[in-house]
């Protein structure tokens, strides 16, 4: 059994248990327990860095690997995570429970593929079906928004975690509509050169990945957040700075060895593309961050109301990376 399908079926297993569980009660002081909302690949290596580096300074953090970002939510609505990955701003508005994004990881760099043997353009996709990442997630705001803008109605939306099991699905002909990250883009660039047809996207500037918890978490834990926020930052900076430190960040922990020394290149490449593009988030998001988000989740349909109108405070609590950007300084 390959390493991914252990993940997947591990990660089943908490779901199962995550659905018949009742909630428990919050992480002793020092402890915190992450939910990821998707399976760890070559985009994840910034924010598992960040997550060592804070172990090494003292928070006995436990990842929960899931493959779905609705399980990452359900985890911290529930009880039984501290800490969630993802944009959950549907959750935040819908809920009912105080859940409240701190910090912005990444900015949405995602690239809508098709099989070019079944379709040319984004009209070719009007009642056809598509995969995405997981309901709510930012792949699938992109595609619904893109879908909006050229005037079609997309057919079934199926929910496939995992950019790579996407770009499998797609090689293997099994899906013939779905949206990948930069790198499995490369890969099926490589893998089956001129079969795939990159569709065009509007310039994006919402959030792809951020760190999300409770208020009342927020408000106990304010310690080990802003180690965990910190982090996250200077992991982003030092990235940008010099892509090839995501390697280093690889080898010094021994982050995805089922990879294997080969995906070093493809790592590198990876993040000299997401600096060269802006997505790796050197400031925590905030403010700004949470405008853009509006605007775009709101044109995509996931979140209901003005953008205008809203607060970010009812989405966002921004007191970790003001802290942050007070001690490290703003880029």
């Amino acid at each position: 059994m390959t390493s991914l399908c252990r993940r997947i079926l591990l990660a089943g297993a908490f779901a199962l248990g995550l659905a018949g569980a009742m909630p428990v009660g919050a992480a002793s002081a020092g402890d915190m327990r992450i939910a990821f909302g998707d399976l760890p690949g070559i985009e994840s290596i910034q924010t598992l860095a960040a997550i060592e580096r804070a172990r090494e300074r003292g928070v006995n953090v436990e990842l929960i690997i899931l493959n779905d970002e609705d399980l990452a939510a359900q985890a911290i609505v529930s009880g039984q995570a501290d800490v969630g990955i993802g944009a959950p701003y549907t959750l935040i508005q819908k809920a009912g429970v105080p859940i409240r994004l701190f910090a912005q990881i990444s900015t949405l760099r995602f690239f809508p593929v098709v099989n070019g043997e079944h379709y040319k353009e984004w009209k070719d996709l009007d009642g056809q079906e598509v995969a995405v990442q997981a309901r709510g997630s930012g792949t699938e705001a992109v595609m619904l928004l893109m879908a909006k803008n050229h005037g079609i109605t997309l057919g079934k939306v199926s929910y496939v975690p995992g950019s790579e099991v996407r770009r499998n699905a797609l090689i293997q002909g099994t899906i013939k509509a779905s949206i990948v990250d930069a790198a499995n883009r490369r890969a099926l660039e490589a893998e089956a050169p001129g079969r795939f047809i990159v569709l065009p996207v509007d310039d994006l500037k919402a959030t792809d990945e951020g760190l999300f918890a409770t208020a009342d978490y927020l408000k106990n834990n304010a310690a080990d957040v802003d180690i965990l926020v910190e982090e996250l930052m200077k992991t982003a900076r030092e990235i940008a700075a010099n892509p090839a430190v995501a390697v280093d960040f690889r080898n010094k922990y021994k982050l995805l060895p089922d990879l294997g020394a080969e995906a070093d290149t493809e790592i590198s490449e990876y993040y000299k593309e997401s600096a060269d593009a802006g997505s790796l988030v050197l400031n925590g998001g905030g403010a700004e961050a949470a405008k853009d988000d509006f605007a775009f989740f709101s044109l995509s349909g996931q979140i209901e109301g003005d953008p205008a109108t809203l607060k970010v405070e009812q989405f966002w609590d921004v007191a970790a990376i003001d802290r942050a950007a007070g001690k490290l300084g703003a880029k």
